[in-house]
């Protein structure tokens, strides 16, 4: 027997056939893409990234090869290398052949998917699978032959791949379990890092294989194995929804939810899209203003003197003489991405995560960018970090954003932090790119979202006189965010595009929502002011939720339209008493205005309790009341935390084109 050295009989001899799978997935995974590409050629060729499309496929194909490869490595310190090789050898042998007959029935099942579901598999790709007989049936009475074909060719495929990576002659060798043993944490560790795809916050997702503006592209990038099996992670935070809480009848759901001042003089007639309405502006122009919302990072009415908090937001305080002022604006939750969901979908919040990661929201999920694009303009994001966080990118492309501006397209930011290009650069790209829009005379919609306000709390030296020292506490991050937005504004004000441009201040949430209450309300007060165009000075005093912002806008923008939005329109009601809808990890909080500063809380707890309490603004206090709740108030909080679920699961949030 040769006696060979330790990496020749580790590479060669006992892994020889994981790496061997992994080679030959990349290779195949690839071919199967380059003909993917080629077959949806006249989508992919617009896009002009198919070098990038190509490389970052490679990509995504090592994570998947590295997540098959891990499970057999790490089992390597439970086989005796040396007498137990021959039951080692058979089993990576067949498991390699196994995770190749997967990737190859994967990407064949692909085209048929992306004809049906213009993606590649996804999540109902696996929904499917709870019901064989119907999908066996359809499959063989309407898809037979592409069914039979496709079999076929997994089976010849996956055979013809079983004999290249079989020994085409003896692989005597010893190998010592003490080095072994030693390697493997390595082996471990490179397999790891293979699978994380990334030295970021976050490892890799979906997102950021997201580089196009057209969602199906962007799942071309990928592969359908990886769809799938980032589909059946995602779909564990979907199972905790709102059925915590209890169950009501769809149709009493619906009811309670249109049962506001609001909402009583508008026709919800689509019954597969049951809060769909048509929604006429309350200011008419014969021109639509443009809209830019900058979305703040984690800044809360605790850092805003008028609101009762720290004074660090100086020039906030003058920008919000100018526009509408919101008194009592609260966010839906505690997250970017549920701050997201409620600015710019309007949609209300759910014990599961936000929609912007959910996977039945990736694409026909409604936003205010699908409506405005639908209406001529140019929707984009920008963004100083990176776009792919929290799948950002993959809902944005998904739903309505044709353009996402990151860190990568900031040329030579002034200063750089943990989370990206300071707000400072972020700004300065968005207000030169908002006056190259107005050149065009094209309509735009612009989402901008800071980051400097996000910890560790890195900003750029000089700009601002310290709150206090030391220099990265959140006090200072919050007026520097200020200062640049300060700076942004000013150009704004100064520039050809802002006497035709609405603009939108708010913060996706608070800093740190934290307190001794069941629901800490005051954590969720935030700061919203819209500005710019033709708007005058005021205060809106009502409660408001984030929810109420996006049919507020569209209605000042001059725009009437149909959408599934049931927030309320500012524009036209200002009088009414107001609502605000907090979700606080799993309990939820439905607040109603009452006549003074105490305002009714009905709070829902997972346990299917549900506990009456009150909120006293002026000293920011949450009162629990010793009897239980009313059942009308039960059931009305009850109903609005299932609606969204409801929504979400039946795919109803959205107006068809």
């Amino acid at each position: 027997m040769n006696i060979r050295s330790f990496p020749s009989a580790l590479f060669s001899g006992h892994l020889r056939f994981i790496i061997r799978m992994f080679v030959l997935s990349l290779i195949l995974l690839s071919i199967s893409r380059v003909l993917l590409m080629a077959w949806q050629w006249d989508r992919v060729e617009p896009a002009g990234k198919l070098v990038a499309m190509l490389l970052q496929g490679i990509r995504a194909d090592i994570i998947m090869a590295s997540f098959w490869a891990l499970i057999p490595i790490l089992t390597i310190p439970l086989w005796r290398p040396n007498a137990w090789r021959p039951g080692w050898e058979k089993f990576t042998y067949s498991w390699s052949v196994l995770g190749l007959g997967l990737f190859i029935f994967m990407e064949l099942a692909t085209p048929a998917f992306v004809m049906q579901y213009d993606l590649r598999p996804n999540r109902i790709f696996v929904e499917y699978l709870k019901y064989p007989k119907e999908v066996f049936s359809t499959l063989w009475y309407g898809f037979r032959g592409p069914f039979l074909g496709g079999i076929f060719l997994t089976v010849l495929i996956t055979v013809l791949s079983s004999k290249l990576i079989k020994d085409k002659k003896s692989h005597p060798y010893k190998i010592s379990y003490l080095h072994l043993i030693l390697i493997w944490p390595l082996l471990i560790l490179v397999l790891a890092m293979g699978i994380r795809s990334t030295t970021q916050h976050r490892p890799a997702n979906p997102a950021l294989f997201a580089i196009t503006g057209d969602a199906m592209v962007n799942s071309l990038v990928i592969n359908s194995t990886y769809s799938v099996v980032f589909a059946i992670y995602n779909m564990k935070h979907e199972a905790k929804s709102s059925e915590i809480y209890g169950e009501m009848a769809t149709a009493d759901i619906i009811k309670q939810n249109l049962d506001w001042p609001w909402l009583k003089h508008y026709q919800f007639t689509n019954t597969k899209y049951p809060t769909v309405h048509q929604q006429t502006a309350a200011v008419q122009r014969e021109k639509p203003l443009n809209l830019v919302i900058v979305l703040e990072e984690s800044l809360g009415a605790t850092f805003v003197e008028s609101l009762g908090g720290v004074p660090v937001t100086p020039n906030l305080e003058k920008l919000k003489e100018q526009g509408w002022w919101f008194e009592q604006l609260y966010a839906t939750g505690t997250r970017s991405v549920r701050g997201i969901e409620a600015v710019v979908a309007g949609f209300m919040p759910t014990p599961a995560q936000s929609t912007v990661k959910l996977s039945l929201s990736q694409k026909n999920f409604f936003t205010i960018a699908d409506l405005l694009e639908r209406k001529g303009y140019h929707t984009e994001f920008i963004y100083g970090g990176e776009a792919h966080f929290d799948n950002m990118r993959g809902f944005f492309t998904g739903n309505g954003f044709e353009q996402i501006i990151d860190f990568k397209d900031i040329k030579n930011p002034q200063f750089v932090g943990s989370w990206g290009a300071s707000d400072e650069d972020l700004f300065n790209h968005a207000h030169q790119h908002l006056l190259q829009l107005h050149e065009q005379q094209k309509p735009f919609f612009s989402l901008i979202f800071t980051s400097s306000n996000h910890s560790p709390f890195e900003f750029p030296d000089g700009r601002i006189e310290l709150h206090e020292e030391p220099k990265q506490v959140v006090n200072n991050a919050v007026k520097y965010a200020d200062y640049a937005l300060g700076e942004f504004m000013k150009k704004a004000q100064a520039s050809s595009y802002w006497q035709d441009t609405l603009f939108l201040v708010v913060a996706d949430h608070d800093n740190r929502v934290y307190g001794n209450s069941l629901v800490p309300v005051n954590k969720f007060h935030i700061p919203g002011l819209i500005l710019g165009a033709d708007i005058k000075p005021e205060k809106i005093n009502p409660i408001a939720s984030q929810i109420d912002l996006a049919p507020t806008l569209i209605s000042l923008m001059g725009i009437s339209s149909e959408h599934p939005m049931l927030g309320r329109d500012f524009a036209t009601d200002k009088t009414s008493p107001g609502r605000a809808l907090i979700q606080f990890d799993d309990t939820f909080a439905l607040m109603e205005e009452q006549p003074g500063d105490t305002h009714k809380l009905t709070i829902l707890k997972p346990s299917g309790d549900v506990v009456a309490a009150q909120y006293h603004f002026p000293s920011r206090h949450v009162s629990l009341l010793p009897d239980a709740a009313a059942a009308p108030d039960a059931n009305k909080a009850l109903a609005h935390v299932l609606l969204p679920s409801l929504l979400y699961r039946e795919q109803t949030y959205y107006v068809p084109h």
